[in-house]
């Protein structure tokens, strides 16, 4: 069911959930009506056991430009509680579609700047096409860009963060992808072929073990700064036995000694 800022298409057959951004007269900008839209959205995804894949894509000629200026003009007369409220409701939003058990895939076209290139730190993976430009620019605009900022960080790292979140620099695909912040640049007529290739990629994989897959990488990120590494081996030697012992596992090594397709595979 699609809502008042988004579109969504379900793929019952291949359990691929596209959602789109749809304000396209303004670029997909965001206000506090969609950021609560798109919470209720993907919090309802995340307990769903039929949607094993999530496209995001912005509708018209933009990924997204960040905030609303309508929503920004209204900002001005917040007072700083209100502006904390406000903000932590945009936090929640990078919180559940960084959790999000489902792989997550930004199909970026045109412009992504400030809080929509944030929203790419938050995806999985990033399909970008070759003449799309992104940009962190909240400085120019007497601004940082706070609340992004942790994942921001955590995807292309301290020294690309200090670099582009100081200058506002708008920069091309090719910069972000050597960056880390997206994972494959295309031209504009191969990028529906790549993207049906790259869905095509992610089914291959055992649901259950997709989602495992994401929670050991968030898992060992947290755990690796706070265990001594004696207790990350464990963790780790743990999971794996009980992801081989389970039912996708015993499956999986059946097909590839019986050579055959593993029931999840298209």
């Amino acid at each position: 069911m699609s809502g008042s800022y988004y579109l969504d298409d379900f793929n019952k057959e291949r359990a691929v959930l596209r959602i789109s951004f749809n304000r396209p007269e303004v670029r997909n900008a965001f206000n506090d009506e969609m950021i609560e839209e798109l919470i209720n959205l993907f919090s309802s995804i995340a307990k769903r056991e039929d949607v094993r894949l999530v496209l995001l894509e912005g509708k018209g000629k933009a990924f997204s430009a960040g905030a609303d200026l309508n929503w920004m003009k209204k900002m001005k007369d917040y007072s700083s509680e209100e502006n904390k409220k406000d903000s932590e409701r945009l936090a929640e939003l990078f919180k559940v579609m960084n959790a999000l058990p489902q792989p997550l895939v930004g199909l970026v076209k045109g412009h992504t700047l400030g809080g929509g290139t944030g929203i790419l730190s938050v995806c999985d993976y990033v399909l970008a096409e070759e003449n799309s430009k992104f940009g962190f620019t909240e400085v120019r605009l007497g601004l940082v860009p706070a609340v992004i900022s942790p994942f921001v960080i955590a995807k292309i790292g301290e020294s690309q963060a200090r670099a582009y979140f100081l200058s506002g620099e708008i920069f091309k695909a090719d910069t972000a992808l050597r960056m880390g912040l997206i994972h494959k640049v295309v031209p504009d007529e191969a990028f529906d072929k790549e993207c049906e290739w790259l869905i095509s990629e992610f089914l291959k994989a055992a649901p259950k073990a997709s989602k495992e897959a994401k929670e050991l990488v968030f898992q060992v990120k947290s755990l690796s700064s706070s265990l001594k590494s004696e207790e990350l081996t464990d963790y780790t030697c743990q999971t794996i036995a009980r992801i081989r012992a389970g039912e996708e596992g015993q499956e999986g090594m059946k097909a590839l000694l019986q050579k055959e397709k593993a029931p999840w595979v298209e």
